[in-house]
């Protein structure tokens, strides 16, 4: 621990001024560029001759980036995580496994910090609201933080509240970020990512509006009501506020904590959550589309699932569904082309991507078929065919005149459907998923396959 968190109680200030995080930025640029002349000078000793791409790599300059977008917080944490579960299996495992960090690393604020946050939204005297406020945060994440709280009836509540300067370092922040990966190598300069990063922004912005993830929150009790597998917090408006989220605590255990339980619990919950996104994309129009581990608990004793976390929550338009259902229902049909022409149609794939790969692009479909088709359960835990698959799209990466952004829409879809896979492989799930899948997209999206 550092003598700044022994000062603090474990705790980080926020810099919320635009000056200090401007000033952060240029820190952390200044010390990837120190890494890369000094492991450039390391390796030319040794007689090689590097390209920029591996000095920039480096698990040094990895560290670097990680550790200050987990101090900076609000939109550079938020998209360092989402590079990190985004890229999957793509990203070198060096930066990946850094990278991960931030999906549960982040510094709290300190108790002076928190008072003056609380005093703005709730008034001077804001304690005396409560039986008891725990002043250490149970849990730090990107855009608050969250500390266990009990009102004078004895009710339990979580509040969320937000980190000081976050909404209003959100365009700033995700432009630098954007640089970041854009110096890194990551991002090619002849991707065009603006449309991308004003979605981030406007996506951000959302998130950061505490009152419309109460009424998120509210909507997906609304939705669940009744189900016996799924627990929604319920929300608390007299507490809330643009800046801090109120809502009923929920006891629940770490969804990871499943992967040690038995295999038949483990089935029956990713089972559960698989459904839960098939209803949001097809029935509901209404996605969470955060998949962060942190979002899901586990009850032991009831055996059902807490969800948390409904800033990401969005509206999916009817053709996004559309474009998911054909893309389906061809790969339910085995057929290659019509799978091709349907991720073309969807925005999956770029036109020039699959004329000009065309034999690669049909060995990674066959690959995929193969796989989803088999009868029986999907075995998650099996990543075997993962590699193969790395293989080919690094093979087609390397072409970057047919690099495509898929539609906003999908790829916010996208990342919800994949991160829900790694929690699945995660767990080393075994699923139907043809089965379900089949049972979704029967009738009338089928039969324009047919």
């Amino acid at each position: 621990m550092s003598d700044e968190d022994r000062m603090t109680g474990g705790g980080r200030a926020v810099p919320s001024g635009r000056i200090a995080r401007v000033s952060a930025f240029g820190r952390l640029a200044g010390g990837v560029a120190g890494g890369v002349v000094a492991e450039g000078a390391r390796r030319l000793a040794n007689g090689e001759r590097p390209r920029m791409g591996d000095l920039l790599l480096t698990p040094a300059n990895a560290t670097r980036v990680a550790d200050q977008l987990a101090n900076l917080r609000g939109a550079a944490m938020k998209l360092g995580q989402m590079v990190s579960m985004d890229a999957g299996d793509m990203l070198p495992p060096e930066l990946t496994q850094i990278l991960a960090r931030l999906r549960d690393n982040a510094h709290h604020m300190p108790p002076k910090q928190l008072d003056a946050v609380l005093a703005r939204e709730w008034g001077q005297g804001w304690r005396r609201r409560f039986a008891h406020f725990q002043a250490h945060p149970i849990a730090a994440a990107s855009i608050g933080q969250v500390h266990r709280a009990r009102l004078p009836d004895g009710r339990e509540l979580a509040i969320k509240v937000q980190y000081p300067g976050v909404k209003e370092s959100i365009d700033a922040d995700v432009d630098n970020v954007a640089t970041l990966l854009r110096v890194s190598g990551l991002l090619p300069r002849e991707l065009d990512i603006k449309p991308l990063l004003e979605e981030a922004k406007r996506q951000l912005h959302e998130e950061a509006d505490y009152r419309r993830e109460g009424a998120m929150l509210t909507r997906y009790g609304e939705l669940l009501a009744g189900e016996d597998g799924f627990v929604v917090p319920k929300l608390e408006p007299s507490l809330t506020t643009e800046r801090v989220l109120a809502m009923d605590f929920v006891a629940g255990v770490p969804i990871e904590t499943l992967e040690d339980g038995d295999q038949t619990v483990r089935d029956a919950a990713m089972a559960r959550l698989i459904a839960l996104v098939l209803r949001e994309l097809f029935d509901w129009g209404l996605m969470q589309t955060d998949p962060n581990f942190a979002n899901y608990r586990w009850q032991p004793e009831t055996g059902r699932l807490v969800l948390l976390d409904f800033g990401a929550a969005r509206g999916v338009p009817a053709e996004t569904s559309a474009g998911y259902r054909r893309l389906l229902a061809a790969g339910l049909s085995g057929n290659r082309d019509a799978v091709r022409e349907a991720a073309v149609a969807a925005g999956f794939m770029g036109e020039a991507a699959a004329t000009a790969h065309r034999a690669l692009v049909d060995r990674m479909i066959d690959v995929i078929l193969s796989e989803l088709n088999q009868p029986g359960v999907f075995d998650f835990g099996d990543r075997a065919f993962v590699g193969v698959l790395r293989e080919q799209a690094i093979d087609m990466a390397r072409d970057r005149s047919t690099w495509h952004v898929p539609p906003i829409d999908t790829l916010f879809v996208q990342r919800k459907i994949s991160g829900t896979a790694l929690l699945a492989a995660r767990l080393k799930a075994r699923v139907d998923i043809r089965a379900m899948v089949a049972a979704r997209i029967e009738g009338e999206g089928a039969a324009a396959v047919a």
